[in-house]
């Protein structure tokens, strides 16, 4: 595919999410769980725009991904938008102008086609989200799939996803880390649970499923601090494409060359071209 959709990842974890998908016509927020000065010094860095958005996504409502909504919905003329489970599961949210959807519902928005798709998490109503553009005789040219905070892929997940040029995905823990690490044990099970978050090894078993011929890059996001390192995400990730891990241990490539896996970080951005 030739690039028509840009993804930057600003931030991705626990203490705050947020990335621009940059299109033809715009950029599009998904979530923000950063200070709009945090958000805007990590956008500049990246040359990235986040002070002319068309709108600003959301796909569930807990603090880390909506925490900066507030001061950023009045400093941004772009529209805030979310299901209605979202929007309204708490107050703060509630005061905020957004433009309700479904969590199946399409829209058209910065030259893109964006596809909500109904995740699994201990929230409301949470979304996925597909990014595409097409050509004048309607065939995709460009796609970026985001999928993170999901207990599991839903059947919805693994459609949306098949083949998308950048994809991102979450991989949150380890679960060896995270059964002897230091989260009591009602939170290990939230974590593990259908509710909660992928660890390695199922975004690995879905690896195959979701990597096509024009899939370029796998991004594994929402890296748990005390549960993963970036190492140990990539490695299990390498090993379902048999790809090689790169001298850094942070990144892998599959033996043609064309796949490349990197995990996002909570507080070094990253740009996928």
């Amino acid at each position: 595919m030739e690039p028509k959709i840009h993804l930057h990842v600003l931030a991705s974890g626990s203490k705050g999410n947020a990335a621009v998908v940059e299109g033809p016509a715009g950029s599009v927020l998904i979530d923000c769980g950063l200070s709009l000065r945090e958000l805007r010094r990590r956008a500049d860095e990246l040359g990235a725009n986040v002070d002319d958005l068309e709108a600003v996504l959301v796909t569930h409502e807990h603090a880390d991904h909506t925490s900066g909504l507030r001061v950023l919905s009045n400093n941004c003329d772009g529209e805030l938008i979310a299901t209605t489970g979202t929007a309204s599961a708490r107050s703060d949210l509630l005061a905020l102008p957004f433009s309700l959807i479904s969590h199946d519902e399409t829209l058209e928005i910065a030259g893109m086609v964006v596809s909500a798709f109904p995740t699994s998490h201990d929230v409301a109503d949470p979304i996925g989200l597909l990014f595409s553009v097409a050509d004048d005789e309607g065939e995709v040219v460009d796609s970026v799939g985001w999928c993170t905070d999901t207990g599991y892929l839903t059947a919805e997940a693994l459609g949306a996803l098949r083949g998308v040029r950048i994809l991102g995905i979450e991989s949150n823990h380890d679960s060896e880390m995270l059964a002897h690490g230091p989260y009591p044990a009602f939170l290990k099970r939230r974590v593990a649970g259908e509710h909660g978050h992928l660890s390695n090894d199922q975004c690995a078993e879905a690896l195959p499923l979701l990597v096509g011929p024009d899939t370029e890059t796998v991004v594994a996001l929402h890296l748990s601090e005390k549960n993963n390192r970036p190492s140990v995400c990539i490695r299990t990730l390498a090993a379902a494409l048999d790809a090689e891990v790169m001298g850094s241990g942070v990144e892998a490539r599959t033996p043609d060359g064309r796949v490349s896996i990197v995990a996002a970080s909570q507080t070094e951005p990253l740009t996928i071209w």
